[in-house]
């Protein structure tokens, strides 16, 4: 999942260099979504092993 929010924050970075501001802003927007969910799920995790352990 980082890995697909790290994708969608070069596309914003290229889109904005060419001056694509929609798809910029969209796929900046989709890139922040995913990485809250990575750190989300990410956090849980290390919560429930640290219960479990």
């Amino acid at each position: 999942m980082l890995y697909y929010a790290l994708l969608f924050f070069i596309v914003a970075l290229v889109a904005a260099l060419f001056g694509f501001g929609g798809i910029a802003s969209a796929s900046a927007g989709i890139a922040q979504i995913l990485f809250f969910i990575f750190l989300a799920l990410f956090v849980a995790t290390l919560i429930l092993r640290a219960v479990r352990n």
